[in-house]
């Protein structure tokens, strides 16, 4: 059901002012902001996200591929605020069309991210004089306290009873993460979930000295997932192979394949080391409108058009 026009205009008001707080914490740390075209000939081959056709181009699922030639252009940090656009994704915490915010940082990693989130919540929090309590759906989250960080290891086993090597390999791995693991995370503190299997990270760095993590991260609020970073991947001969693997579980998923991006493997030899972020601008209205859908924070739902 909609919720009143008040209210709305309410929620609208307040995510311009989470907008602008975002802007503001990341040209005040020196960031570029900048905008990449939003229909591309490239896109990222990934097994379980749907492009939408434009033509005999795409809308971008994400800007990370444009984002990344840029890094490796030199042009130093830069951060994004855009649409961007998958199929087949409509609920109540999902849109078609959605909002995201996007960041990379020369020479970091995946571990400086996890500071970097908390410190842009807590700045926008304080933009928002939420005073480090933030009620959302029946809870107190608060914001001031130490942060949770979580292996998906630990994850699996603490909360759902289960060895991730396990779920992997009898395929239940989704299932358990979905229903099981993400509502227990950041229901009293925000949660980092971290480490991930090197499968579930196809353009994130291994861990030194490992072949099966990766050096991926996840961030949760009330069960919400927020942002998913890595440390980048940028050899092309290697994000090349891991490609290629995303198409073939595409093609054995029956699903259409866009082809390998070239330019973007070719750029890939001069980016830097690096790490990258992308966030959901859309739910983390939702926290701070204390709003159980999504459709509560946005404008228009697609049902409104």
């Amino acid at each position: 059901m909609s919720i009143p026009f008040d209210q709305r205009h309410v929620n609208l008001v307040k995510r311009a002012e989470v907008i602008d707080a975002i802007r503001c914490f990341f040209k005040g740390l020196g960031y570029l902001e900048v905008e990449t075209p939003i229909r591309t000939r490239e896109i990222i081959p990934e097994a379980h996200i749907d492009p939408v056709a434009s033509g005999n181009w795409y809308l971008q699922a994400s800007p990370e591929l444009c984002m990344k030639r840029m890094l490796g252009s030199g042009c130093g940090p830069i951060f994004q605020i855009c649409k961007v656009f998958r199929q087949e994704e409509r609920g109540e915490r999902h849109l078609p069309e959605l909002t995201l915010l996007e960041w990379y940082t020369p020479d970091s990693t995946y571990l400086d991210i996890m500071n970097q989130i908390r410190d842009m919540v807590r700045y926008v929090a304080g933009k928002l004089q939420c005073k480090g309590k933030l009620p959302y759906q029946g809870q107190v989250i608060d914001l001031d306290a130490d942060w949770e960080r979580l292996t998906v290891q630990q994850a699996f086993k603490s909360i759902a009873s289960r060895d991730v090597d396990e779920t992997l390999e009898d395929g239940s791995y989704d299932e358990v993460m979905a229903f099981d693991i993400e509502p227990a995370l950041g229901n009293r503190v925000p949660c980092f979930l971290y480490d991930y299997p090197a499968s579930q990270a196809s353009l994130a760095r291994l861990k030194p000295g490992s072949r099966t993590i990766a050096q991926r991260m996840e961030f949760y609020i009330a069960g919400l997932e927020l942002a998913n970073g890595f440390t980048e991947l940028t050899d092309p001969h290697e994000q090349m192979s891991r490609f290629k693997g995303e198409i073939q579980h595409r093609q054995q998923l029956g699903k259409p394949v866009a082809g390998m991006p070239e330019k973007f493997l070719n750029d890939l030899e001069h980016m830097p080391p690096a790490s990258g972020v992308a966030f959901g601008i859309d739910r983390l209205v939702m926290l701070f409108c204390n709003a159980s859908t999504i459709d509560d924070v946005v404008s228009f739902t697609p049902e409104m058009l």
